[in-house]
């Protein structure tokens, strides 16, 4: 099946039942927005997420990609079974979660198996209960079915472009981690989104971003304050969980009916998988070199703007950079499609408290979750702002284009 095909049979799954709300509303109508399932739908994310990164250890890019894919099956049952009403579509939501996180995670399937339980036992027995349970089991098939052979864990690509100027190479016997990842097929059918491409190391641009990451982003910065450092490794680890603990936590706060729930989730993961899928074919095509190897040879690129590290050592960025290139940015890839849903649906001025550990941070706007988020990765040491903001339209204009096929 070809890719194009490929996506328009996963978008075909949420295409019949869907009716796009107005921007900046959220609908709460239906027989299926009790709480209940609702409930039992946030429920389900939290399960996704301790699934895929806290048991598993998923990459955290690959995790988006089963994140989307469990969202997009959850949706698709609660949309089928929301007529039947709220404990057949409970039953639905739980059973398709499950059945998707059990066959792409299978090691924790004992975990799931009850978690599933869990779910059941606040759900009366019952023909709703059955009827909803058998729904869930056909969206997850569905959406296991059209990913078959959809390019994941493809060993036979390998990123293989000569050195020179400008271009970033793994590690002496590395290779580029997830070449793969840029040749899925795509989560939904949408247009890819046109960049311009990273300024090139001859440009006044591509000097005046050298020197702000040359100057705030080393591991001995004399620039870089206490709070941006906090910042940078907070961001660091895994921000789309993070992001995902703290939607959660506001819906469980501030609940919606199930289908605003089930959409929104979908939303976010369709739109965050896609711009990562893009991302990662960039990486893989452009293959521009990161901050490190250009301050490494700052006096041999031809750039009267960029200055040289001086110093006893080689420039070492704060945060350890990861085996794939600058442009664009993966963390961009994985704020900004989330951010932009959030916005388009709640409005900017969304509060959100994101968690690390034992460490909070609060945020008023979700502008200022990405501009935190944007230039952590500056002052980490990891990106030049070019790879940052190209990322960032990228992420922007991929949600968009998501939130009109997924209604």
């Amino acid at each position: 099946m070809s890719t194009r095909r490929r996506a328009a049979a996963a978008s075909a799954l949420l295409a019949p039942l869907l009716v796009l709300p107005l921007a900046g509303t959220v609908a709460t109508a239906g027989a299926a927005d009790g709480p209940l399932a609702a409930s039992i739908a946030v429920d389900w994310q939290r399960t996704a997420a301790r699934t895929i990164y806290t048991e598993r250890n998923t990459p955290v890019p690959v995790g988006t990609l089963y994140l989307a894919f469990t969202s997009l099956a959850v949706h698709d049952a609660a949309r089928k079974a929301q007529r039947k009403g709220t404990h057949a579509a409970a039953a639905a939501v739980a059973q398709a979660a499950h059945d998707v996180l059990d066959h792409y995670l299978s090691a924790s399937g004992d975990a799931l198996d009850a978690d599933l339980d869990t779910s059941l036992a606040l759900i009366p027995d019952g023909a709703k209960e059955d009827a909803g349970r058998d729904i869930g089991a056909a969206a997850a098939a569905a959406m296991i079915e059209s990913r078959q052979d959809d390019g994941r864990g493809d060993m036979g690509i390998l990123y293989d472009k000569d050195p020179g100027l400008g271009i970033w190479q793994p590690a002496p016997g590395g290779a580029m981690a997830l070449a793969w990842l840029g040749f899925v097929d795509p989560v939904v059918d949408v247009d890819l989104v046109a960049l311009d491409g990273p300024d090139w190391v001859d440009t006044p641009e591509y000097a005046v971003d050298y020197e702000e990451v040359r100057l705030y982003g080393s591991v001995d910065s004399t620039m870089r304050t206490v709070e941006q450092t906090a910042i940078a490794r907070f961001f660091a680890p895994n921000a789309p969980l993070m992001y995902r603990v703290a939607t959660c936590d506001l819906l469980d706060a501030e609940p919606l009916g199930l289908l605003p729930t089930t959409r929104l989730f979908a939303q976010i993961d369709a739109a965050v998988a896609t711009a990562l899928i893009e991302t990662w074919r960039l990486k893989y095509d452009i293959g521009f070199w990161r901050p490190f190897e250009a301050i490494a040879k700052g006096g041999d690129d031809g750039n009267g703007g960029t200055n040289v590290h001086e110093g006893p050592g080689p420039w070492v960025p704060l945060i350890a950079n990861p085996s794939y290139s600058d442009y664009t940015s993966g963390h961009a890839g994985g704020t900004s499609p989330f951010a932009e849903v959030m916005r388009r649906t709640f409005g900017d001025d969304t509060p959100l408290v994101l968690k690390l550990g034992t460490v909070e941070r609060s945020y008023a706007t979700l502008s200022d979750l990405e501009d935190d988020a944007l230039n952590s990765r500056i002052w980490g040491g990891l990106h030049f702002r070019d790879a940052m903001d190209d990322g960032y339209h990228l992420g922007h204009t991929t949600a968009v284009q998501v939130m009109r096929v997924i209604r």
